[in-house]
């Protein structure tokens, strides 16, 4: 993983529809075995019903029914990975350190999994996770691909459910994940979090959505504004595989199948594209007040990601660093744009990215690294073979 923090590196209409709610079950409630068994099956059939629906509507907006080679790279890619992801479903549906669709909010999904550590002697760092999908398909159940290990070393993980087109715009996705980190804020010290420790970590759209968040609370701080969790409380910002300059990056995306037409109205007309680009916005001299308050932020991007390449990761550190702001970008060497999430999480054992934000996280804090150190290695649960075929085959 090659390190660099080299600053020389190169309102529209908001759509809301009620439907579509994702049913809330609390596992805090007391129920017999049989139960709670049953709920947990009603869970998991509601998850993957929802899972199926978010896959056909990425396939109906993207054109890959019309696209038959994209559709057969895409059956097979989903194929070549589903082995190692029903043993994560199964993990997530069973286990009783989870705190699944915890409402934080009133609109359509407004929910978020809560996936907390065994151990529970002190209060622990937090991790709020905004999961990608191309602003159509983001689910907070894909969190637990990195939430799992997270917790079994001592990171609370919060995996943000919100709003997908065209159930809601862009304007919608910053509201609900401003709103989601504003109850971890508040909360998270009632399921043992550290609210002095809080991160916020977004993968490839969600890096994008969580990114505009930041940039928007520190406007409203700077102005005054009143407001229901600060930037100050999160002391580092993660980004996997983001997108930070959208006018840079539609017609490469138009290119991919990703139509312009289509990205346009998700984010609320071509006149909103550099509303909701962090990258351009910091460079206005009138909001000097806000970028200073930005956290630590450290991307990473694999050299080998078509989807969105990762010279947006290196202009946006490099843009950063131009008006201060602490920055540092982590380029993984032939990772590919789901590598970073996917295929590593799936691959088990040791990996650049999971190691490094474990290590940072506990950084300074010598009992919680010895405990990291005598922590179960990470499980493979994909066969090697079939990973690097799912990356050959991987239409993303």
């Amino acid at each position: 993983m090659k390190t660099t923090n080299n600053p020389t590196f190169g309102s529209g209409t908001r759509r809301r529809n009620s439907s579509n709610v994702s049913p809330v079950i609390n596992s805090d409630q007391c129920l017999p075995p049989s139960e709670s068994f049953s709920l947990d099956l009603i869970h998991a059939a509601t998850e993957t019903y929802l899972i199926i629906g978010l896959i056909f509507t990425l396939i109906s907006y993207l054109g890959v029914g019309r696209n038959k080679s994209r559709a057969v790279s895409l059956l097979v890619y989903t194929s070549l990975i589903s082995p190692g992801l029903l043993k994560v479903a199964y993990q997530f549906c069973l286990s009783t350190h989870i705190r699944r669709s915890v409402v934080y909010g009133d609109q359509p999904r407004n929910r978020l999994d809560l996936f907390l550590p065994k151990d529970k002697d002190g209060p622990k760092p937090v991790i709020i996770f905004v999961t990608g999908g191309a602003w159509m398909i983001g689910y907070k159940g894909l969190g637990a691909l990195f939430a799992l290990p997270l917790a079994e070393r001592d990171i609370i993980v919060a995996s943000l459910d919100y709003r997908n087109y065209p159930q809601g715009t862009i304007s919608d996705m910053v509201e609900d994940i401003s709103q989601g980190i504003s109850f971890v804020c508040k909360n998270i010290a009632e399921y043992g979090g550290d609210p002095n420790r809080i991160y916020v970590m977004g993968q490839s759209a969600g890096a994008h959505i969580s990114s505009c968040v930041l940039f928007q609370q520190a406007i409203k701080e700077s102005k005054g504004e009143t407001i229901s969790w600060s930037v100050s409380q999160i002391k580092a910002y993660f980004g996997l595989s983001g997108v930070y300059n959208l006018p840079s990056l539609v017609e490469h995306f138009d290119s991919r199948g990703f139509h312009r037409s289509i990205l346009l109205s998700i984010m609320e007309g071509e006149e909103s594209l550099k509303r909701f680009s962090p990258e351009i916005l910091i460079e206005d001299p009138s909001v000097m007040n806000a970028v200073s308050k930005f956290p630590h932020v450290i991307l990473f991007h694999g050299t080998a990601d078509y989807s969105i390449p990762a010279d947006a990761s290196i202009s946006f550190v490099a843009s950063l660093n131009r008006v201060g702001v602490r920055a540092e970008l982590k380029l993984c060497n032939g990772k590919s744009h789901t590598d970073l999430f996917v295929q590593n999480a799936l691959r088990g054992g040791k990996d650049e990215v999971f190691d490094y934000i474990v290590d940072y996280i506990h950084g300074g804090d010598a009992d919680a690294l010895a405990k990291v150190a005598t922590a179960p290695p990470r499980k493979r649960l994909c066969p090697e073979p079939m990973l690097m075929l799912a990356s050959m085959f991987s239409p993303f």
